[in-house]
């Protein structure tokens, strides 16, 4: 009971010791992953995304920018203008000119339309006729109806197959300002979006066009987007409208993948707004990998502290326990630990009623030792007495320090009859046993009474029994076992 009640102490201290070690290891980790994870996010949101942003931003005027600047230049260009004015009369001489536009800018395609013979001009000459009424050439029509200078379209290319083009369409005015066409460049779609591929590639961001309608009209090959209306995408339909207001600056967004960084850059030479997205996952890769090391490390030394505080605490029980049970001078159990010790042996006896011999000691002339050589050197007769008794003693026996120069023995599953003889050998080896104190040599005599347990009677009127065998040994002459008288 006393063993179970210790062990469930210990115990309960453990588990105070994990819950608190594992919080503090745990709240410590944390709280730096949850800081290190915002300094890494505001880091990414106000200087990293933003430069990202700015480089693409750069690259994409050099690169996509550039067919509005040819365009542009083919629509002021004095040649095109003059051979408007001048009747369109060398067919040969604009085919030239196309071709040659196509050939040095490195366009898909390159154009010119007419308002006043709607003649459509390629690189190969006249392709068609233009028509209000023909659906493939509404895209004329509304050049030549808007007020803007040039608009920035997605239609197939007749004169390549129907290649999915992007086409700069602008608009052409004679030295008057009267409208003479449109005219300019187109490059393929798959080309575009190859071209954001490689930025994608190259900066690991996701890249993608939207209109000022909040549509997606461009992207790359692995973006995941597809062309459709940002308002019913997951995350994004939240705050497409503010977006498209603000035109420019850093957004969050969480979807099914999780939280998503946006910087967003207005081109008005595109008419589009040009999407950089990162995904957070993604940047906090390492630091979640950091985390879960950092977590795992936390167990092992809250497992490790837990284990040597297990065996410090159990060392240092057992050592208090001890020092509470065993007499120090003898190195013997205590009365207090008799008391504990002694119910057990009787609850084992009322399982298993196993006769239980008791034997009182008492050393002779203790007192004249103690004047011969002072109370040190009686100390030290107890002490080699006791060594002496234990060695004659089996395991399962108990010797306690009963007090003073007494000494209690509890013989387990012995008879009456063995507990005599027990004591009797007990006397010989004491009485053989040669003592000394400083190299003086002492004898040493012991008296002993024996008594056993009844099964009826308690402990201290069994110990009272073997009292009253000392005594009669005493009063016999010493040196001697008495037998307790029955009562």
């Amino acid at each position: 009971m006393y063993s179970a009640h210790r062990i469930f102490k210990r115990q309960r201290l453990l588990l105070w010791l994990s819950i608190l070690l594992a919080a503090g290891f745990f709240a410590t980790t944390l709280s730096s992953y949850y800081v290190s994870k915002q300094a890494i996010l505001n880091a990414i949101v106000a200087q990293e995304l933003p430069l990202t942003s700015s480089n693409i931003y750069s690259e994409i005027q050099k690169d996509l920018v550039r067919p509005v600047l040819i365009s542009s230049t083919m629509a002021h260009d004095t040649f095109l203008r003059d051979w408007v004015v001048d009747g369109e009369q060398d067919v040969g001489a604009m085919a030239r000119y196309l071709r040659e536009i196509k050939t040095r800018y490195g366009a898909f395609s390159s154009f010119f339309v007419s308002e006043r013979s709607a003649n459509y001009y390629t690189g190969d000459g006249i392709l068609k006729q233009v028509s209000p009424k023909a659906s493939r050439d509404v895209w004329y029509y509304r050049v030549r109806a808007m007020s803007e200078p040039y608009e920035i379209n997605v239609d197939p290319d007749l004169a390549n197959r129907d290649a999915l083009t992007i086409f700069v369409n602008y608009r052409v005015f004679d030295f008057d300002g009267r409208f003479l066409g449109a005219t300019g460049v187109g490059l393929t779609v798959d080309a575009v979006r190859h071209l954001i591929s490689n930025y994608q590639q190259r900066f690991q961001r996701t890249i993608y066009f939207v209109d000022a309608h909040g549509k997606t009209v461009l992207f790359g090959n692995q973006s995941g987007r597809q062309e459709t209306d940002l308002r019913a995408t997951p995350g994004l339909r939240d705050i497409v409208d503010r977006i498209l207001r603000e035109k420019s600056g850093s957004y969050q967004f969480r979807d099914s993948h999780g939280l998503h960084l946006l910087n967003v850059n207005y081109v008005p030479e595109l008419k589009w707004y040009l999407f950089v997205e990162k995904g957070v996952d993604a940047a906090l890769a390492d630091i979640r990998q950091t985390l879960y090391v950092n977590l795992a490390v936390c167990l092992g030394i809250t497992l490790l502290v837990l284990f040597l505080t297990h065996i410090a605490l159990a060392r240092y029980q057992q050592r208090i326990e001890d020092m509470a049970a065993t007499d120090k001078l003898t190195g013997l159990l205590n009365r207090q630990a008799f008391s504990i010790l002694i119910d057990k042996t009787f609850a084992e006896y009322r399982r298993d009623p196993r006769p239980i011999s008791i034997l009182l000691i008492d050393i002779d002339h203790f007192k004249s030792i103690n004047d011969r050589f002072g109370h040190i050197g009686g100390d030290r007769i107890l002490s080699q007495v006791a060594v002496s008794l234990q060695k004659g003693l089996r395991a399962s026996d108990i010797a306690i320090r009963w007090g003073g120069e007494e000494f209690l023995v509890v013989l387990k599953g012995s008879t009456l009859e063995q507990g005599q003889h027990v004591a009797e050998q007990l006397r010989l080896k004491i009485e053989q046993t040669q003592f000394a104190v400083d190299a003086q040599p002492v004898s040493v005599t012991v008296s002993i009474g024996v008594s056993q347990y009844d099964g009826a009677e308690s402990y201290e009127q069994a110990i009272g029994r073997a009292d009253a065998g000392l005594y009669a040994a005493k009063h016999g002459g010493r040196n001697r076992v008495c037998v307790a008288p029955r009562a």
